[in-house]
């Protein structure tokens, strides 16, 4: 079979002048022509494996929900660390659990309402598709109450951003996406995409998420939607039974690449190299996924034998609890058990004498307890990846 030829290069939409003199980037409609190659279907193959395995796995687990939450929230603290949030899992965890963390609020709020907007547009796949309508209540969940929140939550923007390092402007902004009068027929365009079933779910997810940054619809929280997206556009298609595939530990491990790769789409219209960065990134998590999955697994069987024979089946059901979230005060388990105070407090208390438990921290009352095994194989940094570095013109 003779090579692919090697595509064409040319900016994927066209350049407009606004009336304040600047010039805004308008994205042709979506599919654009790709040039499939040996080397990119083989990319897209690996990935469909992996995924596939990943999709397996959660469909094994007797209670996938126990791990979907935790894993929620990572994507979530990742997702933020590459907009400048710095809270981190543990953190957050503990937060939730009635921790007092040595963490700003405010940081603690951002994070936590990308949790509440992912667990919300996972809900609403049951009776709304991927959607506008979806995209501005995620953005809402979003960005209420946060810094973002003066930039009008689950609203699309009436007047310009751009992007570029702090403090820039129009005048020298490294990418200035579509002005206010284009933007509803660039989102009418993408909306009309997300229900093409043509491509492969991989590749859609891939053209949706790239699109859907270049047309920045908010002027603020455009990175952490997108984000969200690929994740529900891959529930809403069944390639996966719950969300357990996210890319931001990629992302962020690949953040000035991640950046180059959407320009170059936008500046060359390098779609395969786009195309082969955000395969490479769904194998890696993938793979990433299964690997903490199985290992949790692991953990809890053999906690569970640890406690085999004890003579009340409550500790047993407590370690599913902090399996759920690894921080956990006696009160709060108490209430989600449905027992006394006293009988959590001997559940815990069996647990800590098996060396599953320990208290964290110095708090005479509420005192909060961490299965410390749990917590390390969620904060544990994903592999460096294995993506051959390339210089991508800017």
């Amino acid at each position: 079979m003779p090579p692919a030829p090697k595509p064409i290069r040319q900016p994927h939409g066209r350049r407009v002048r606004c009336s304040s003199g600047y010039s805004a980037y308008v994205p042709a409609p979506l599919p654009p022509p790709i040039a499939w190659d040996a080397r990119l279907a083989a990319a897209l193959s690996s990935a469909d494996r992996a995924i596939g395995r990943l999709a397996g796995e959660g469909r094994r687990l007797p209670n996938p929900h126990l791990l979907i939450r935790p894993f929620v929230r990572r994507e979530a603290v990742l997702s933020s660390r590459i907009e400048g949030t710095q809270a981190t899992l543990g953190e957050l965890l503990a937060s939730e659990a009635g921790m007092v963390v040595d963490r700003s609020p405010a940081d603690l709020r951002e994070v936590g309402n990308y949790v509440v907007a992912l667990e919300h547009g996972i809900g609403r796949l049951r009776t709304l598709p991927p959607s506008l309508r979806l995209v501005r209540e995620l953005h809402d969940k979003l960005m209420r109450g946060v810094r973002g929140n003066a930039a009008t939550p689950g609203e699309f923007r009436r007047s310009q951003n751009w992007i570029g390092p702090a403090g820039c402007t129009l005048a020298d902004a490294s990418f200035v996406p579509p002005p206010p009068g284009e933007l509803m027929a660039c989102l009418g365009a993408w909306e009309h995409f997300l229900h093409d079933d043509a491509l492969p779910p991989l590749v859609h997810a891939a053209l949706a998420h790239s699109q859907f940054e270049a047309i920045h619809p908010f002027l603020d929280g455009n990175g952490r939607v997108g984000r969200l997206l690929i994740t529900l556009l891959l529930v809403a298609k069944g390639v996966l039974p719950a969300p357990l595939l996210y890319l931001s530990a990629y992302f962020e491990a690949t953040r000035q690449e991640y950046y180059a790769r959407l320009l170059a789409v936008t500046q060359q219209g390098e779609w395969e190299e786009w195309l082969a960065y955000f395969l490479a990134g769904v194998g890696q998590q993938a793979e990433d996924a299964i690997g903490r999955i199985r290992r949790i697994d692991d953990l809890l069987a053999d906690w569970r034998a640890r406690l085999a024979k004890a003579p009340s089946r409550l500790p047993e059901k407590a370690i599913e609890l902090f399996a759920e979230n690894p921080f956990w005060t006696v009160n709060k388990l108490a209430d989600r058990l449905d027992v006394a105070f006293t009988t959590a407090q001997r559940a815990i208390d069996r647990l800590a004498s098996a060396g599953i438990v320990e208290l964290t921290g110095d708090a005479k009352r509420n005192r909060v307890y961490c299965a410390r095994a749990i917590l390390e194989i969620l904060e544990e940094p994903s592999r460096e990846p294995a993506l051959r570095r390339r210089r991508t013109r800017t």
